[in-house]
């Protein structure tokens, strides 16, 4: 059974980080990408950062560039998500994601991360 989780989230000031964490399991987790996505109250749900399997390049929306980092250990089968100088716009559920051979998408049930002014 395919399962993300996420991990990492929760209170913080403006200007603050927190490093959120997807471990991985029921897959060959070293095949595929991870992606993070956020969902923010009201809004839809969008891509944050991506890392790829192989070579290990990154995506990073416009949004969170320069302050996000993603990383991931594949002996851990664990995706982290480095957030820095974080703003109360960067507040939402965060969701990590996998896309099966398949095309199907898995989903965590996210963290929850809230930047307060």
């Amino acid at each position: 059974e395919v399962q993300l989780v996420e991990s990492g989230g929760g209170l913080v000031q403006a200007g603050g980080s927190l490093r959120l964490s997807c471990a991985a399991s029921g897959f060959t987790f070293d095949d595929y990408a991870i992606g993070w996505f956020r969902q923010a109250p009201g809004k839809e749900r969008e891509g944050v950062s991506c890392i790829s399997s192989d070579d290990g390049s990154t995506y990073y929306a416009d949004s969170v560039k320069g302050r996000f980092t993603i990383s991931r250990e594949n002996a851990e089968k664990t995706v982290y998500l480095q957030m820095n100088s974080l703003t109360p716009e960067d507040t939402a559920v965060y969701y990590c994601n996998y896309r099966g051979w398949s095309g199907m998408d898995y989903w965590g049930k996210g963290t929850l991360v809230t930047v307060s002014s």
